[in-house]
């Protein structure tokens, strides 16, 4: 017969696996996102564009404010300077 402590360690291991493998797949898309902002920017500034769109950033600081909160805002800054760098 297992204990209460037995199932909660091993569904507390398999929850922690589960982290790891989400964490492995963010910082994946995190990385391809950063390197398809970049040639963008790349692609717009041989254009003669400018290196980038307040209008396109403001909407991807509300598609992210809007779907986690203000701290959506804080993430999403963060991923738009991962694909830029600092302004």
């Amino acid at each position: 017969m297992t204990t209460k402590t037995e199932v909660t360690t091993d569904e507390l291991d398999a929850l922690r696996s589960e982290i790891n493998g989400l964490d492995d797949e963010l910082i994946r898309i995190w990385q391809r996102r950063a390197a398809v902002s970049k040639r963008i920017g790349e692609i717009r500034m041989a254009n003669g564009g400018t290196r980038l769109v307040l209008d396109r950033e403001r909407a991807i600081l509300e598609k992210y404010r809007a779907a986690l909160g203000e701290d959506g805002v804080q993430i999403a800054m963060l991923v738009l300077r991962a694909g830029r760098g600092p302004l």
